[in-house]
C-alpha cells in the first residue's frame, strides 16, 4: 500500500501546480491503478458537486454529448451519470495517458456505467498548440489546468468554450424547448490558492468568449476576492471504502476534498446564476447564524440571520458552505444594481466584529492537506 501511496502522490503533484512535462503524468498501469485508488474517489465527488450546481441552474437540461478533457481514468463520466441519471447520449474522454484510458474503460465496463464512453488518446496542451475539440453540450476539465503551462492552459479553456458554443449554435437551429441551444463548460481544480488563481483566470476567459457564469458566482463581474489574501473554494465529503482507507493510511470513514470550480453556459441560455453563494462555513452563534456571502452585486458581505426571522433562521442553521443563499428566493427579485467598479472590486466587503472567524485565511488549518 505504501508503494501505491507514493506513486499516487507523485502522479497527483503536477495537478497541484507542478511544472509541465510532455510525458503523461500517469506513465504506466501501476500509476493509473494507484491514482484510481488514491485520488479518483475525491476527484469524482468534487466534479459531482460542481455538476450539481450547474444542474440546479438548468433544471430539466441534460447534456447529450459530453466531452471530458484530460479525463484520465474517467471520474467525470461517473459524476455526470450521478447528476443526470438515465440521460441519453454519449461521452468522449480525451487524455494523453493511454494506461489511464485503458483502466477507465475497464472500470466503466465492470461498474456498469450506463452512458456509452469513447476513450480517445491525444495531446491536450503542447505549448503553443491549441487542441482541436469536437463540439459538445457539456465540456468538463477537472484537475487538468495545473498540469499545463499557461499558454496551453489558456488554449484548452478557449477550445472548451468554442466547443460548446459551436454545438449550441448547431442545436439551436430548428430545435425547441426551454434549453434548446444550451452548452456548458465546467472547470474544477484543487481548492488551493494556486488552483483558485487558475480558475479565476479561466473564468475571465470564459466570460471573454461570451459565456455566462452560472456557478458558483452569482454575478458576471470581477471576482471580489483579493488575490493572495483569500481564495474561493469549497469542500465535498468523500466516503472512504476500506481499501481507500488502507491506501491513504487513514482511519476515518470519510474525508473532505477541497476544490474550486466555475460553471458557465452559452449566451443564449435563459438560466440565471444563484441569488447569492455562501463562501465560508456558516458560523452558528447563540440565536443567530453568520453567513459570508458572494452577492449578485459582485461583492462580499457578511449577513446575520437572527432567530427572530423564523423560517429563514432555520434555513440558515441548515445551510452549508458552497450552497446558494437564500435557498428559495422570491420568484420576482428586484434587479441587482450596477456592478461595483473593477478598479475597486472589494470596496463593499463588510465584516462583523463578533467572535473571531475560524475560517479566516490565516487560520484555515482545515485546508492543510
Amino acid at each position: 500500500m505504501a508503494g501505491y501511496r507514493e506513486r499516487s502522490e507523485g502522479a497527483e503533484r503536477p495537478g497541484r501546480g507542478g511544472p509541465f512535462t510532455a510525458a503523461p503524468v500517469l506513465r504506466d498501469r501501476a500509476d493509473a491503478v494507484a491514482y484510481a485508488a488514491y485520488r479518483m474517489p475525491a476527484t469524482c465527488e468534487a466534479v459531482t458537486a460542481a455538476l450539481r450546481e450547474l444542474a440546479a441552474r438548468l433544471p430539466g437540461w441534460a447534456p447529450a454529448a459530453h466531452l471530458d478533457v484530460g479525463g484520465g481514468t474517467g471520474a467525470a463520466p461517473w459524476a455526470a451519470a450521478e447528476v443526470w441519471p438515465g440521460r441519453e447520449g454519449r461521452t468522449v474522454v480525451v487524455d494523453r495517458a493511454g494506461p489511464a484510458l485503458d483502466l477507465g474503460r475497464e472500470l466503466a465496463a465492470a461498474g456498469g456505467l450506463a452512458v456509452p464512453v469513447e476513450w480517445r488518446q491525444g495531446q491536450l496542451g503542447a505549448p503553443g498548440a491549441a487542441p482541436e475539440l469536437p463540439g459538445a453540450d457539456l465540456v468538463t476539465v477537472s484537475y487538468v489546468l495545473g498540469e499545463l503551462p499557461e499558454p496551453a492552459r489558456d488554449a484548452v479553456v478557449d477550445a472548451a468554450a468554442a466547443a460548446v458554443t459551436r454545438s449550441a449554435q448547431g442545436a439551436a437551429q430548428g430545435a425547441a424547448g426551454e434549453w434548446a441551444g444550451t452548452g456548458a463548460v465546467v472547470l474544477v481544480e484543487p481548492g488551493t490558492p494556486e488552483g483558485y488563481r487558475r480558475i479565476r483566470d479561466a473564468r475571465d476567459r470564459l466570460l471573454a468568449a461570451g459565456l455566462r457564469v452560472l456557478a458558483p458566482c452569482p454575478h458576471g463581474a470581477e471576482c471580489p476576492i483579493e488575490v493572495g489574501a483569500d481564495w474561493c473554494h469549497f469542500a465535498a465529503r468523500v466516503s472512504r471504502s476500506s481499501l481507500h482507507r488502507r491506501v491513504k493510511g487513514g482511519v476515518l470513514p470519510y474525508e473532505d476534498e477541497k476544490f474550486t470550480y466555475v460553471a458557465a453556459a452559452t449566451p443564449g441560455t435563459g438560466a440565471s446564476p444563484a441569488p447569492g453563494r455562501i463562501v465560508r462555513r456558516p458560523l452558528l452563534r447563540k440565536g443567530q447564524v453568520l453567513l459570508d456571502l458572494c452577492t449578485p452585486e459582485g461583492a462580499l458581505r457578511r449577513t446575520t440571520v437572527s432567530k427572530r426571522r423564523g423560517q429563514e433562521y432555520r434555513a440558515a442553521r441548515d445551510s452549508e458552505w458552497g450552497a446558494p443563499w437564500p435557498p428559495h428566493p422570491s420568484p420576482s427579485p428586484p434587479p441587482p444594481p450596477d456592478y461595483p467598479s473593477a478598479a475597486h472590486p472589494g470596496q463593499d466587503v463588510q465584516r462583523t466584529d463578533a467572535a473571531p472567524d475560524p475560517a479566516a485565511p490565516a487560520e484555515r488549518a482545515d485546508d492543510a492537506e
